[in-house]
């Protein structure tokens, strides 16, 4: 057999592997927070040998980054996947929010979260989780305003979109330790009909030329 044709199947394996690997890392940090999330834990849980494990991740940093990227590129996808079906009526802002709002309470806000407080006393994660929030923060803002639909060169919309992601944010940090549904679904909605307002494009003033 050729080189080239084995070439292809080891490369699906080690693509496999890593899936494996980022899968288990993100269930780690779910379920034992960072300070259980250890590189042999995962390697465990993956079924992937130490070594193999260092060859693809030879850091915990290196290794529950990547997770990070892993997820949010996948939640991304489905996002946009769910948004195709949204209406296109006055409708479609409620149910866009409803949609950021369910990803600041998924897995993904949950595995951020842990690396958020722990990257605080970290300093090797500190140095690979700041690029990294910053590509994400610029990216969940690109995909709000893309799933609005709204242009962000007029005035206020910039502000408009990042103060929605940072209220879901906290919203999702106040739902963590306890049910908060009831006060969530309440602010939510009378954030939506500020939001409306918002982003709405001002009418004409009575008696203005148009151009």
């Amino acid at each position: 057999m050729s080189t080239a044709s084995t070439r292809v199947p080891q490369q699906e394996r080690s693509r496999a592997t890593q899936a494996r690997l980022l899968e288990a890392t993100l269930d780690c940090l779910v379920e034992h927070g960072w300070s259980g999330t250890t590189t042999t834990v995962v390697a465990q849980r993956a079924g992937v040998s130490r070594g193999a494990q260092l060859h693809h991740y030879p850091t915990r940093a290196a290794l529950v980054t990547a997770a990070v990227v892993h997820l949010t590129e996948r939640r991304a996808a489905e996002l946009r996947g769910e948004a195709e079906t949204l209406p296109t009526g006055p409708d479609r802002l409620d149910r866009v929010v409803d949609l950021l709002a369910a990803a600041f309470t998924g897995p993904l806000f949950v595995a951020a979260l842990e690396l958020w407080v722990a990257a605080r006393t970290d300093a090797e994660l500190r140095a690979a989780l700041l690029p990294l929030e910053a590509r994400v923060g610029r990216e969940m803002y690109r995909l709000t305003v893309e799933l609005l639909g709204v242009d962000e060169r007029r005035p206020g919309v910039r502000e408009a979109v990042q103060a929605t992601l940072d209220l879901l944010r906290g919203l999702g940090v106040a739902n963590l330790l306890s049910d908060d549904s009831a006060r969530r679904t309440a602010l939510l909605h009378a954030w939506k009909h500020q939001l409306a307002a918002l982003l709405t494009p001002a009418a004409d003033p009575p008696g203005s030329a148009r151009h």
